[in-house]
């Protein structure tokens, strides 16, 4: 059997990366306006209990994101990656213009809270598709010595999202005042994401399905019951499910909780956070498609543990740190370690999670780890966490949550498969049913 393809179209590339970076951006933007937000479309007379509200709802769309995931997850094993990446752009492009035009409480008053909560559940929804599909198309487009680092650009979606997205928030909130942020200018990010959705639209409409899932779809393997296949793969998903954990606790709390964090626990000017926060997020999109590329040298497995043995020794002084001295300086040297560190782990982790599963449930399985996860850990991380400071009444709260995040992807990568070397998994997986 020939290889699937002696390299991937740039075209390719850029259209997963763009659809995931659309897919995850409403998701930061959201998260990141959460105290404005909080004020216009949950109004109440104690500030924590708006910021709750406000965080609720922000988790509310992730009880969506399991059904999504498995509904679009077993679209695209059957469809095709092309046709689910497709839809799930096109839905959050609809869940960003409802959250642009949405009237505040005080235009309509409880019909607000509700336009966002509908909102977010499609968003959810939707989501729940796009890591599955976006990682399955990108690892089964990129030739076998390269798949790491091809793969880890589905990652880099998402840093640039959050880049995009703090970058805004920081040119927002020095340029504006508050009353012009509060009365029109938090609008702004989500409007831009409406500029991004076309065209994400028209990019992915030129994609070419990959040979992976087209030799599946025809051989015997594609006639195989899924749910047998599925249930052959446990041990990968739960594997699986404990990295994603990881993966998912410090995108919630490092990467959108910690602007809220500075503000409201260390008094920190909302645009220093911000500005931080791009700084930080700038070098872990940097690190992430060097170290995809590193783990198609030295493995997948070696690369993630060292980053989270760091990350479990890192985050508790860190944290200690930054509570014992509030500042500007101490909040970004924390977020370059931080975002360094979720950089060099995020690099490997999609591309090990995809060689984990043959390619004709490939994008099922993922998306049931993968959301399952996220619901579980991540949509509620800042509820979670707001609730534990207010509960143990130590700012530090945070940080025993990342590390037990950590502790799990070490406990999860003891049981990860290797894979980064075997050149014809996905070559042999299609054409002969046994290799599942």
């Amino acid at each position: 059997m020939s290889a699937i393809k002696s390299a991937p179209k740039p075209f390719q590339i850029a259209a997963a990366v763009i659809g995931n970076a659309l897919e995850w951006y409403d998701f930061v933007v959201f998260g990141f306006f959460t105290v404005i937000i909080a004020r216009l479309f949950f109004p109440s007379g104690s500030q924590y209990a708006s910021l709750l509200l406000t965080t609720a709802t922000f988790g509310v769309g992730f009880f969506m994101r399991p059904v999504g995931g498995v509904l679009l997850g077993i679209y695209a094993d059957r469809r095709g990656r092309k046709a689910a990446l497709l839809l799930v752009i096109a839905l959050m492009t609809l869940a960003i213009a409802i959250i642009a035009l949405a009237p505040t409480y005080a235009a309509i008053g409880v019909g607000a809270p509700l336009i966002i909560v509908l909102a977010r559940l499609i968003q959810g929804f939707s989501a729940g598709g796009e890591f599955a599909s976006a990682t399955a198309f990108l690892t089964e487009s990129a030739p076998a010595p390269s798949r790491g680092y091809y793969g880890s650009w589905q990652m880099v979606g998402q840093g640039l999202a959050v880049l995009i997205g703090a970058i805004l928030g920081t040119v927002l909130t020095r340029t504006l005042t508050p009353a012009a942020l509060d009365s029109w200018g938090w609008r702004i990010p989500f409007l831009f994401g409406l500029i991004i959705g076309p065209l994400g639209l028209y990019i992915r409409g030129g994609l070419d399905e990959t040979s992976a899932f087209l030799q599946s779809s025809q051989s015997s393997a594609g006639r195989q019951d899924s749910g047998s296949l599925l249930a052959s793969h446990v041990k990968e998903m739960l594997t699986s499910w404990g990295m994603i954990v990881t993966a998912t606790i410090t995108f919630y709390v490092v990467l959108i909780y910690i602007p809220t964090f500075a503000r409201i626990q260390l008094h920190l000017p909302l645009d220093q956070a911000f500005l931080a926060q791009s700084i930080g997020l700038a070098c872990m999109v940097v690190l992430i498609p060097i170290c995809g590329a590193l783990s198609d040298r030295i493995g997948r497995k070696p690369v993630m543990i060292a980053a989270l043995v760091l990350d479990l020794v890192a985050t508790y002084p860190l944290f200690a740190w930054l509570n014992a001295n509030p500042s500007f300086g101490t909040l970004l040297t924390m977020q370059i370690v931080l975002c360094s560190l979720f950089g060099v782990f995020n690099g490997p982790v999609s591309t090990a999670l995809a060689e984990q599963f043959p390619t004709r449930v490939r994008s099922t399985a993922l998306a049931i780890s993968y959301n399952i996860a996220v619901m579980l850990f991540g949509g509620f991380a800042q509820f979670f966490v707001t609730w534990l400071i207010a509960a143990t009444g130590t700012p530090i709260a945070p940080a025993y949550y990342l590390m037990f995040g950590a502790a799990v992807g070490l406990l999860a990568a003891v049981f990860l498969k290797e894979r980064a070397g075997d050149a014809q998994l996905l070559v042999t997986e299609a054409a002969e049913p046994s290799a599942a």
